[in-house]
Formats: C-alpha cells, structure tokens, sequence
C-alpha cells in the first residue's frame, strides 16, 4: 500500500509575474507523494486564492484522505467521485497516474486508462509566452524582448490604457502571434468597444474577458476575435453553460482535479465544437508535466512557467525557445 506524503514548495520568478488580480514573486506549490516500495509517485497542484484555495486548506484535503489512500482503499478512479475538483484532487490525482506508470514500468501515455479517456502520445509543444501587465512603454520593452518567440500571451485587465498596451506589444514585436487575457478584468461594455479594433490588430484570442456572472450576453452577438472560457470553465459540468457564449475553453489540471477529468473534458469540448487551450497556474514543471500531455493537437497551449522560473525541478521540463518537450520519467509520467 503507497504511504502518503505532503510537502509546501516554493520557486523564485525571474521577476515579478502581474495580472489583474495582483502580482507575485514565487509559485507555491503542494506537493503529494505515493512511495510503494521502490516507485514513488508525484503530482503537484497550486493552491488558487480565485477559488478559496490556501496551501492549509489543499493540505488539509489531501490529509483528510490520508487513511483512504495509505490503506488501499481509495484509488485514483476513487478519487473522481469523493473529492470536489480542484487543486487537491489534482494533486492525489497526478501522483497516481505517475505510481501507476511506475508500477507498469512504463510511459503514463502507454496505460490503457490514459488511451480509453482518449489520451494521445506527446510530442513538443509551442507554448505561449507571457507578457505581465505593466506600463505600455514597459511591455513594448518585453515584447521586444521576446519578439522571436512565436506566440506572446498579454495580460491585460488592469484600466483604461489596455488598447495601449497591445497596441505597445504589436510595436515591439510585430511578427508574433497575439493573445490577450484579462483576467475577468473588462466589463461587456469594454469588450464590445475594443474587439474591432483588436481585430484589427491581430489578435487571435481574447481569454475570459469578463466576469462570469457578466457572460451571458456572449451567447446573443457575435465574436469577431474568439474568445476563450478560463475562469468559467472547471470540468464537464461548466461546459454546456459555455457553449454558444465562448470558442474555446482553457482547461488547467487544477481546476478539472486531474489529468483524468481534463481528458473527459477535452474529448467533451471537441465533441460539442469548440476550441481547446491548455494551460496552468503559476507553478513548478512538476505541475506543467502532465498538461504537456494534454496539449497534443490543441489549438493553444500555455506552458510558460519553466521558461519564467528563477528556479525548478531538477530534471526540469527541457525548453527550447517556446518550445516544451515531453517530461522524462525522472520528472513524472
């Protein structure tokens, strides 16, 4: 029977990370580890204060299950249907996938499990890069900066001068593809102002503009630059909500519980039409490892914590560029 163990991490960014929430300086994650004999199993989550998550109260969750889990009697399938979605089910649910693998003495990507919830094998990833919120003259400096790399993601959200800022990042680097992200910072008024114009200005995306409990005007015009559920999508559960209102949904691993439900999830979206982006918190490549998998033949990927850590696992995630590889089996899966 695997022994449970908890551990708070932090990692230091390469500098501070702004969106319209606020700012931070670190990720802080909670990891969980499954040690059966020789094999030990990893996943981490990211405790998310939007959701009233705390590193307490993550902790608490997986603690509460403690018993369950050392004693053989709650497994990873187990766990869809006691614990809510959420960081902590992520957590118990990765590191399970992982001991699992290790178990087998193979790739997660090679279990039957992961094939029948219409896993695919990984291959490299483009993902975004992200500009934090700053002044325009600051973000056009960043944009320049990282002008080569193939898509920059802007964060946006934070006041009146936000046309300035993309107007800013397409100065500093005209030849990359554009999405934007506010956070649930706009109000209607303010998107159906802007949207031509970002049109205009090659912006491919727009993710969660608004707060959810403004979106339903989304269902009745239309969306000349797609526009993208974040915030608003959690699990299958949130999906025949979005449908006719957004393009696309962004699907996190600590918002759907786990690798398993975001591949239920993804399957649901592409059934019913729409758009996947794969993203994550602010966190390790720990975390990041398993939404690789998930990115295969997604139309967007967000997978930039490893290329804004100051600090990482080590085996890290190898980046090239915007580029992620697959995680090795000393990292996880």
């Amino acid at each position: 029977m695997p022994k449970l163990e908890v551990e708070a991490k932090s990692f230091k960014l390469r500098e501070a990370f702004t969106i319209s929430r606020g700012s931070r300086t670190e990720a802080t994650v909670v990891e969980v580890r499954l040690i059966e004999g020789d094999h030990v199993g990893r996943g981490e989550c990211v405790p998310y204060a939007r959701y009233n998550e705390t590193v307490e109260s993550v902790t608490a969750q997986i603690e509460g299950y403690r018993g369950r889990v050392e004693s053989g009697t709650l497994d990873r399938q187990g766990l869809q249907g006691v614990m809510k979605a959420g960081a902590a089910r992520n957590a118990l649910d990765l590191a399970f996938w992982d001991l699992e693998a290790k178990r087998a003495g193979c790739r997660v990507w090679e279990l039957k499990d992961y094939l029948v919830l219409g896993g695919k094998a990984p291959g490299p990833v483009v993902s975004c890069y992200t500009l934090s919120i700053d002044t325009p003259e600051a973000m056009k400096r960043a944009a320049a900066a990282n002008a080569a790399r193939p898509i920059l993601k802007v964060k946006l959200g934070a006041g009146e001068d936000d046309m300035q800022r993309v107007a800013a990042v397409r100065e500093g680097a005209p030849d990359a593809r554009v999405v934007i992200d506010a956070n649930e910072g706009w109000q209607i008024f303010e998107y159906g102002e802007r949207v031509l114009t970002l049109k205009e200005m090659g912006v491919e995306m727009i993710e969660q503009p608004v707060p959810q409990r403004f979106e339903d005007p989304f269902g009745a015009i239309t969306r000349p630059v797609p526009i993208c559920a974040d915030e608003s999508c959690h699990t299958r559960a949130t999906l025949n909500r979005l449908v006719g209102r957004y393009d696309m949904v962004n699907i996190k691993l600590d918002k759907t519980g786990g690798l398993t439900e975001a591949l239920q999830l993804r399957t649901e979206a592409e059934r019913q039409g729409m758009g996947v982006m794969v993203g994550c918190m602010m966190s390790s490549s720990l975390a990041v490892a398993p939404a690789v998998l998930l990115s295969t033949g997604v139309q967007l990927a967000d997978l930039d914590p490893p290329m804004l850590l100051a600090e990482d696992r080590d085996p890290a995630l190898a980046v090239e560029g915007s580029t992620v590889q697959p995680p090795t089996p000393e990292l996880w899966g």
